[in-house]
């Protein structure tokens, strides 16, 4: 059967069993938008900016395990998911955007709409491809969603010319993908894999570090096993919180510029870390050449070999499938005779607890303006820890990642590399229909959530009951934080003046809008806003926060690990 070039690629996604599509149309791609129309395999979610296609894409695939797909126009249609294409590409995340091209005889010759989509993500994909030749399309699309979400994750770019949508050709998916540039490790080094278990076995200060590849890896069970079975302590970073149980007192919080005091001093100063799914990067070890001051032995697993003894060289890499590698380390650990150093590991033990009796993050719980650390406490207790949470970026998302305990993968969702302002919302709508009778919670600031404000209009027209949690301080908090610190208290351009009204504007969109301006009102704000009488509402609570509040701990950029700056030395 002779199938259209835009016929194929409806075909395509229906063969990959995607569910949703999130997109926006424009003149290059409406022969796929007419196909679209015309089939029942998937759903389209039109959103009102390609940004938050690809970022609800993104957020999609963060929350349900499989392949966010985005589809997009020319032109300006590209280049306005340029942002979210760099965001999923920086936090390893599997996305497929297919985006319009003009027809192939004006390719080069600055055609209306025209850019060069290939050339402009190549530095921001994991890879990309231009369809020429309708005869090329089925094949590529497979490849695009082979790579994507095989080896370490990324977006993958489908660039299409218009007159490919519209070229016929016989249609055949293939069932399977071989490329001869392209076979990443997914078992690891046997031999490697016992000197890490030997290394953990005669370990006297021991670290377990587990990064973003253990969520994305789905190896949340396997770390669990190994730190129970070993009782070595552990901790996330900001892309890995999830991956271990935050309630388990062996769990010490996340580490890094704004880790907790007892993480980053264990880390610091262990005698063998064990690095999972993790790339050490700046915001986890600060100056490398401090770290490097404690003499200590490293394991690193990781799917990626670029990633290792990137920035920090490691004693033991183990290239391969971070589950698989564990499954592995675990039998190992299981049959060895030889067990841990139980006298050395109390006293470990006992130096942490002393590090974690400084309680680094504790605030004033009793002032009277609302403290936002407090918001985020009260609303792991009203959701009993079980809500998918997105954040936007700056001091809230460092908030959500210290007060919010969670203790499952994938409920954790934020721009972690690139720190992309206004992820929040659309990272709230992917998540949303990935898991329709679930809690999901946007922790936002009023200056992120207005980068992608205009998608309460999407969350209306696909009745997306999430709840928004504006930290409202009238700054820029984070950017304030730094000039308070480092810049003479200049504020230079970080206060958010002429805001609107979150509540009128939340109702113009037809939503539910909160005012609360009092510690004492926060608790019952949050409980009307998740009662079953607001569970089919949009809800957005607009909490009027101390505008002074810092994130402590913090590592100024440049220092060691250990230098943290502390509430308490201020």
């Amino acid at each position: 059967m002779e199938l259209t070039g835009a016929e194929i690629v409806t075909r395509c996604l229906a063969e990959e069993g995607v569910e949703f599509v999130f997109g926006y149309p424009g003149g290059a791609v409406l022969n796929i938008y007419d196909e679209i129309f015309k089939q029942s395999k998937f759903k389209h979610v039109l959103v009102r900016h390609e940004q938050a296609a690809v970022h609800a894409a993104d957020a999609f695939a963060r929350a349900s395990g499989k392949v966010g797909v985005a589809l997009v126009t020319s032109g300006p249609g590209a280049t306005n998911a340029i942002t979210g294409i760099a965001t999923a590409y920086m936090d390893s995340i599997p996305v497929v955007i297919l985006s319009g091209q003009v027809p192939t005889a004006a390719i080069g010759l600055d055609a209306f709409q025209e850019v060069d989509a290939v050339g402009i993500t190549r530095p921001c994909v994991k890879h990309n491809f231009l369809v020429k030749d309708v005869r090329e399309l089925a094949s590529t699309i497979k490849k695009a969603f082979h790579i994507a979400a095989t080896g370490r994750p990324g977006p993958v770019l489908v660039d299409i010319p218009k007159d490919v949508t519209y070229h016929k050709t016989e249609f055949a998916y293939p069932d399977t993908v071989s490329m001869r540039s392209y076979n990443p490790v997914l078992k690891g080094h046997s031999g490697q894999i016992r000197k890490a278990a030997q290394m953990l076995l005669e370990a006297r200060r021991p670290m377990i570090y587990t990064g973003g590849g253990v969520v994305l890896g789905n190896a949340s069970e396997q770390i669990t096993e190994l730190a129970k079975l070993l009782h070595y302590p552990v901790t996330n970073t900001l892309m890995g919180l999830g991956g271990y149980p935050a309630t388990d007192r062996q769990f010490l919080g996340m580490l890094g510029m704004h880790g907790t005091y007892e993480a980053n001093m264990a880390m610091q100063h262990c005698d063998v870390l064990l690095a999972v799914g993790a790339r050490f990067d700046d915001r986890v070890i600060g100056n490398p050449a401090h770290f490097a001051r404690e003499q200590r032995r490293i394991i690193h697993v990781d799917v990626d070999p670029s990633s290792i003894s990137k920035r920090v060289k490691v004693d033991v890499p183990i290239v391969g499938d971070v589950q698989q590698v564990l499954d592995e380390l675990l039998k190992l650990l299981k049959a060895s005779k030889e067990k841990p150093d139980e006298a050395a590991l109390n006293t470990w033990w006992t130096q942490i607890e002393l590090w974690r009796s400084r309680n680094c993050l504790k605030y004033n719980r009793e002032s009277e303006i609302i403290k936002p650390q407090y918001v985020v406490e009260k609303l792991w207790e009203v959701t009993r820890g079980d809500a998918f949470v997105t954040s936007d970026v700056g001091q809230h998302q460092m908030w959500a990642a210290q007060f919010y305990k969670f203790d499952k993968p994938r409920r954790w969702l934020n721009s972690g590399g690139l720190g992309t302002m206004g992820v929040g919302l659309p990272y709230a709508m992917g998540a949303q229909l990935a898991h329709p009778e679930s809690t999901v919670a946007c922790i936002t600031g009023e200056s992120s959530i207005q980068m992608c404000i205009q998608e309460l209009s999407t969350c209306k027209q696909y009745r997306m009951p999430v709840k928004i949690v504006n930290l409202n301080n009238r700054y820029m908090g984070m950017v304030r934080q730094w000039q308070e610190f480092f810049y003479g208290s200049r504020y230079a351009e970080s206060y958010m003046d002429s805001l609107p009204d979150f509540v009128k504007l939340a109702e113009a969109y037809g939503h539910v809008g909160m005012r609360i301006e009092k510690t004492a009102d926060v608790e019952a704000a949050l409980k009307e806003a998740f009662s079953p009488a607001m569970k089919e509402r949009l809800v957005f609570m607009d909490f009027i926060t101390d505008q002074t509040e810092n994130v402590f701990p913090m590592v100024e950029g440049g220092k060691g690990l250990s230098e943290m700056i502390l509430a308490e030395e201020l």
